[in-house]
């Protein structure tokens, strides 16, 4: 029983160690502050610790942590009403056709009151509907790339596609949530 014990605690802390740095990259490229960044960080390692012997599959770890990373950020988000960049719907490409869009350009900027937050909870409602509703490949590459934090380039090297072709799923992934957001704004 002890040997099961240490073997638990032994794959905790090479998880930790493995994952911190891009873990930590991930959230702080998405909240304004490191202080910011190393608090959700240590949520999302206590939550791991917490909830280790309900995690299914040690294959499936990273992609839990991420996962928990980005609800905790979105929970952040929705507490203290972190204000995400100014975007313009209207738009439909960025100011250079080779840079790929990201998650914050289609996020709006909203202020703190109940109104506000009940708009950010309903816009993230609709980016869950919408990703599921994207074909697989623009899915899992928008997924891949914008929430697990994960480069163009190993995703390239995974999946056997070129860079420019993960790079045009990406784009048509984030035009198809900016133009579900904005049949959502129109309807507002």
């Amino acid at each position: 029983m002890w040997g099961a014990v240490e073997l638990a605690m032994q794959i905790k802390e090479q998880t930790f160690l493995r994952e911190r740095g891009r873990l930590l990259n991930f959230i702080r490229n998405r909240v304004s502050t490191l202080e910011e960044a190393e608090d959700i960080l240590q949520d999302v390692f206590y939550q791991f610790i917490a909830g280790y012997d309900s995690i299914e599959s040690l294959d499936r770890v990273t992609s839990w942590l991420f996962s928990v990373a980005r609800n905790k950020i979105i929970d952040r988000y929705r507490r203290d009403a972190v204000r995400p960049k100014k975007t313009n719907l209207t738009q439909t490409t960025g100011p250079d056709e080779d840079v790929p869009l990201t998650m914050q350009d289609i996020l709006p900027d909203l202020g703190n009151t109940p109104e506000d937050a009940f708009l950010r909870e309903m816009i993230w409602e609709e980016i869950m509907e919408a990703l599921d509703e994207l074909p697989e490949e623009q899915r899992e590459v928008f997924i891949r790339n914008e929430i697990e934090d994960v480069s163009f380039r190993e995703l390239a090297a995974e999946q056997g596609v070129s860079i420019n072709t993960l790079l045009s799923r990406k784009r048509y992934a984030i035009l198809a949530l900016r133009k579900r957001l904005q049949k959502l704004y129109d309807e507002l």
